[in-house]
């Protein structure tokens, strides 16, 4: 027989409170105000994903005589890829600490501002070391925001739709992915734009479009569940009833009462060694899961996707000006996934469709890998082939995230997110697009091939590990799925908020 786990220890409380706000979160029907929250912290991703095809798509061009850069395209897409990640790791790690501390609200607003600033400083690189300082600390300010906003929207989002958008926002990074592909191919001609502008313009675009979202998130509350654990029970109660009586309002007809209390031992703050010893010995397999998922979703993205460009250039002799068309193409198939399938992780469940979209994206890769050596395959149809196996990687991508953030107690959440992101997409985001800039480089086939079934292998693995530890958290609240550290022992004074 095992032997029940040891205890973990919890801060000083700060008095104990009972509240229903999950609940009351929970039972909500989808409103104008949760698309609010959707529109203000996931447009981000889509900022995300123009600013890394951009730089993958001006890579090229950024190595050319007269960008102003004297940089190699192989340093567009290893160095200052693999800093870019590195900047995104360290940033998830540091925010995602701050976040579980001071609040969702505060740290989603400083890690747009910094991601804004860093990215303007980049439009006016005039020296590698220069863009590389400013690609970090671009990724810093991104890394950050993974934490505070996907913790922030699994908190807000009641628990029958949760899944389905958590996916499509993280999906919608490529919606961005298309902007910046289609963005590149007027930037990269030059009867438009001179070599050394076009591509400072399209950062300056990023900020433009970074400064709106800010405007719009400015509105976007903090976390009810947040409030109550550290402090402001009062201040999350009178939050959720002002949106009660907005939803009232908009249905015309009164809300179905919240089934449900939870006790907490309301605290400040949560140490990060109460929170490492609470991901690793309260729940080591939840541990593996998530490490799994984004090590293999990390490596084959940051890898591949950072490359794309190089390979077609290399091997199908497409003009560094074309290719932001068959990204476009690709990075609309990842989108559509996240769309279509969505709604399955809500209703045929999390670890069918987790482990499903991963092996099935692993096998298809290996088909791909396989073609390709064969050379068997055109620009056109490896495109067509990496549409497939992306429309199913792309879900299951969005799904590491979606795990992690809601398979942990609260008080971890944001960290755990930050994590998980941050040691996965080292392992596989740093060394992905270092060893594939070398691969792609190469011009040899077989390396390429390579590079393609060492992402499938990890996916196919990632899929394995899901069907047997992945958590069925459909429909069910987050405290359902881990109790918060600081619910209240039982016969423990209550006073209700």
């Amino acid at each position: 027989m095992t032997p029940p786990a040891a205890p973990v220890p919890v801060p000083a409380s700060m008095g104990t409170v009972t509240t229903s706000v999950p609940s009351r979160l929970d039972r909500l029907p989808w409103s104008r105000w949760h698309w609010m929250i959707v529109i203000g912290l996931g447009t981000v991703w889509i900022l995300d994903g123009l600013e890394v095809t951009t730089v993958g798509n001006i890579a090229s061009r950024l190595s050319e005589d007269g960008s102003g850069l004297s940089i190699s395209s192989a340093q567009v897409t290893g160095v200052a890829a693999a800093l870019y990640v590195a900047g995104a790791c360290a940033g998830a790690l540091f925010f995602g600490w701050l976040t579980d501390r001071y609040g969702r609200k505060k740290l989603f607003m400083v890690t747009l501002v910094v991601y804004l600033a860093a990215t303007a400083m980049t439009a006016l690189s005039f020296d590698a070391w220069w863009f590389f300082t400013f690609r970090f600390l671009t990724g810093f300010g991104i890394g950050g925001e993974y934490a505070a906003i996907n913790s922030a929207i699994d908190e807000l989002i009641p628990a029958k739709f949760r899944g389905r958008v958590d996916l499509i926002i993280n999906g919608s990074y490529w919606l961005g992915a298309v902007g910046g592909a289609l963005l590149s191919i007027v930037m990269l001609n030059t009867d438009i734009f001179p070599k050394d502008l076009g591509w400072r313009l399209t950062f300056a675009l990023g900020v433009v479009l970074g400064l709106v979202v800010l405007l719009v998130r400015r509105h976007v509350p903090e976390s009810p569940r947040w409030q109550f654990i550290h402090g402001r029970g009062e201040e999350a109660d009178e939050l959720v009833a002002s949106v009660e009586r907005d939803i009232e309002r908009e249905k015309g007809r009164p809300l179905p009462p919240a089934e449900g209390e939870i006790t907490i031992e309301q605290r400040k703050s949560i140490g990060f060694g109460l929170i490492a010893r609470t991901v690793f010995r309260r729940y080591p397999k939840r541990a593996v899961l998530g490490l799994s998922l984004f090590i293999g979703q990390a490596f084959l993205y940051n890898a591949i996707t950072f490359g794309f460009g190089a390979i077609l250039t290399t091997f199908y002799d497409v003009p560094s000006g074309g290719t932001g068309y068959y990204f476009a193409v690709i990075a609309a198939g990842n989108f559509i996934g996240p769309l279509l399938l969505g709604k399955l992780f809500d209703t045929v469940g999390r670890k069918v469709m987790i482990s499903s979209t991963y092996v099935l994206s692993g096998l298809l890769l290996f088909g791909t890998a396989w073609l390709f050596g064969q050379g068997s395959l055109t620009a056109a149809s490896l495109t067509a082939c990496w549409c497939v196996v992306l429309f199913f990687a792309s879900a299951g991508a969005s799904s590491a995230y979606l795990t992690v953030s809601e398979i942990f107690p609260m008080e971890t959440r944001a960290m755990a997110i930050a994590f998980f992101y941050a040691l996965g997409t080292a392992a596989g985001g740093i060394s992905g697009p270092l060893v594939f800039a070398d691969l792609t480089a190469s011009g040899v086939v077989g390396d390429t091939v390579l590079a393609f079934q060492i992402g499938a292998a990890l996916m196919c693995a990632a899929g394995l590990v899901a069907a047997f530890l992945a958590v069925d958290a459909e429909g069910r609240s987050l405290e359902d799925i881990a109790a918060p550290l600081s619910t209240a022992s039982s016969g423990t004074s209550r006073k209700t908020a």
